[in-house]
């Protein structure tokens, strides 16, 4: 089974939050004010927070998920 999330390049981020503020599950958080972490519990994959990303630094990985 596999599940779609975001992934971003932490050393490219500049903790902007514009990801955090599209994001409609609340799984993306700003780590102590460098750089965007995303909870993949809760990322659904909708791709929002790619699109939004002014530094264009957030992708959308398939993730093969153990049932």
């Amino acid at each position: 089974m596999a599940k779609r999330v975001a992934k971003l390049q932490k050393d490219l981020c500049v903790a902007c939050g514009t990801c955090v503020k599209v994001c409609p599950k609340n799984a993306i958080s700003i780590y102590k004010g460098k750089y965007a972490q995303v909870d993949e519990s809760k990322c659904i994959g909708c791709s929002l927070c790619a699109k939004e990303c002014p530094a264009s630094i957030i992708t959308i990985k398939t993730k093969e998920v153990v049932a």
